[in-house]
């Protein structure tokens, strides 16, 4: 956390930028810096999450790109995935979401098709709050990966 907290503001929130494509939740997490630990970030960060305005969560979903399968998944799934994610993207203007987190390479394909299906019946109204848990879901953990990413990047030696 350390490394984290005291980066530079304009490095953090660049970096921030890529757990969620919103400029005003990577402000808002940026600006709260110090945390105390990873759990008081991924507190702030879920917050920051909670009050996007409709305007923020469409520019952070318009910044997603679509869920890949697993390299080994075979091409029926590719078809039917893409196939769905058109589906999905013109009934409701963004790309379909979903955190994978946890879930084994094998059960992916099956998973993220099952869940587009089942997302397609909804109104914009029903799909936005599940959209923006899915993204929320999935910004959780890229946070924490961002956090390591911290912890293991080495610090540049200054010059004597």
């Amino acid at each position: 956390m350390e490394r984290f907290n005291s980066t530079p503001a304009a490095d953090a929130r660049r970096a921030l930028l890529t757990c969620c494509r919103s400029p005003r939740w990577a402000d808002r997490v940026a600006d709260h810096r110090p945390y105390p630990d990873l759990d008081s970030l991924l507190a702030a960060g879920d917050e920051a999450a909670y009050d996007l305005t409709p305007a923020d969560l469409a520019e952070a979903l318009a910044g997603e790109s679509l869920t890949l399968l697993p390299a080994g998944a075979y091409s029926a799934a590719h078809t039917a995935l893409s196939a769905a994610h058109a589906a999905y993207e013109s009934r409701f203007g963004h790309v379909f979401v979903i955190c994978l987190d946890g879930v084994t390479p094998e059960e992916a394909a099956d998973r993220v098709l099952a869940a587009i299906r089942s997302r397609l019946t909804h109104d914009p109204e029903e799909e936005r709050p599940l959209a923006a848990e899915e993204l929320r879901r999935l910004t959780r953990g890229r946070l924490i990966r961002l956090v390591h990413d911290f912890a293991d990047t080495p610090v540049p030696q200054r010059a004597l």
